[in-house]
């Protein structure tokens, strides 16, 4: 028996190459990196950094809601951005959906992300097994 088990949802963006939405082991769950594709369409959701956040929260929501979770339940988070003069909206877009207790986190300026979005987040969680 493996002790990964493959997250998968309709409800969030297809994985684009070899990877899955996310991996649970045990009560943790380790997302793959969301981006702001809107599930539906197949494409990068239009509008700027604010804009392009609200669609990847939604993603991880899915993506967690798919295992189980929620954001409440996220310990650590690592944002990608491609221009760091985002940075301001991007976290005040970002602090609307971890209002108690936010995560741990890292916010890393690259060049290039996937489909040229200006952000990706990916997550780890943990379900109490209470």
């Amino acid at each position: 028996m493996s002790l990964k088990n493959v997250i998968a949802t309709d409800r969030a963006p297809a994985a684009i190459g070899p990877y899955s939405q996310a991996i649970k082991v045990g009560n943790l769950i380790f997302t793959s990196g969301q981006i702001p594709i809107d599930p539906a369409s197949g494409q990068v959701v239009e509008g700027g950094a604010a804009e392009q956040v609200a669609r990847v929260m939604a993603n991880l929501q899915a993506v967690l809601a798919a295992a189980g979770a929620s954001l409440d339940d996220v310990v650590k988070t690592t944002l990608y951005i491609k221009d760091m003069n985002d940075f301001g909206t991007i976290n005040e877009v970002y602090s609307r959906y971890f209002t108690k207790e936010p995560p741990a986190r890292s916010c890393v300026e690259v060049a290039r992300l996937p489909k040229d979005v200006l952000v990706e987040i990916e997550a780890i969680a943990i379900l109490d097994k209470k």
